[in-house]
């Protein structure tokens, strides 16, 4: 479906996505240096995957800057963490999978979904404890929510990457193109999913940052 990609639109998309992440990394530095080191990470990476998008979602909702905490935001944060961690696992795990083992179809799909799913579980459970949660209820909140909100994010991305890159290689744009699509994919799917398990208290989701400027936790 994305055969007539080309190499130039690749191009231009990973100069705009790392424009957007090194805004990031600069206004993290600058402005929101309480922010816990793994929630640095994670906010670059969501930039990184998703470019403006990213972006968007990271001035909108992770920044102690913004006036008013809300569900929308904090549901934002809690999958941005997520995102992060599950987005690296599904490259990890397409690009060994496919680049170096030249396989494809469901074992692609199932080892990724694991990685997402161990990767994502730490970027999820780290940034809580570093925000000031006890590690039992972070521990209880990733376990118990971030299974569902990955299994949305992942069998979305992971449908989304077969449809549009079939069995494309590493050296076809299109295989590229599929799987920065897939990414985002994933994220908007996952979005409403945090949104429910945060509003019927399923999971606590990420501290507002405001609080955190203002209570000094986290580290630089």
């Amino acid at each position: 479906m994305l055969e007539g990609l080309s190499w130039p639109v690749l191009a231009v998309w990973a100069l705009v996505a790392l424009a957007c992440a090194a805004w990031t990394a600069r206004d993290l530095y600058r402005n929101n240096r309480f922010l816990g080191g793994m929630m640095k990470v994670a906010w670059v990476l969501t930039v990184l995957y998703s470019g403006p998008l990213g972006l968007w979602v990271y001035y909108y909702s992770g920044r102690g800057q913004i006036r008013r905490d809300s569900l929308w935001r904090r549901s934002f944060r809690s999958v941005a963490h997520c995102y992060s961690g599950c987005g690296l696992g599904e490259i990890i795990g397409v690009l060994f999978m496919v680049g170096v083992l030249a396989l494809s179809g469901w074992p692609v799909n199932l080892v990724t979904f694991a990685l997402a799913y161990l990767i994502g579980f730490a970027f999820t459970l780290g940034p809580l404890v570093q925000s000031g949660e006890a590690f039992a209820a972070a521990l209880k909140d990733s376990v118990v929510a971030e299974t569902l909100s990955i299994t949305a994010m992942e069998a979305s991305a992971l449908g989304v990457n077969t449809w549009l890159g079939g069995g494309a290689r590493l050296g076809e744009p299109h295989f590229w193109g599929a799987l920065v699509i897939s990414l985002s994919a994933g994220l908007l799917v996952a979005y409403p999913v945090n949104v429910l398990l945060i509003r019927f208290g399923v999971k606590q989701g990420m501290h507002d940052p405001k609080h955190m400027m203002e209570h000094g936790h986290g580290g630089h």
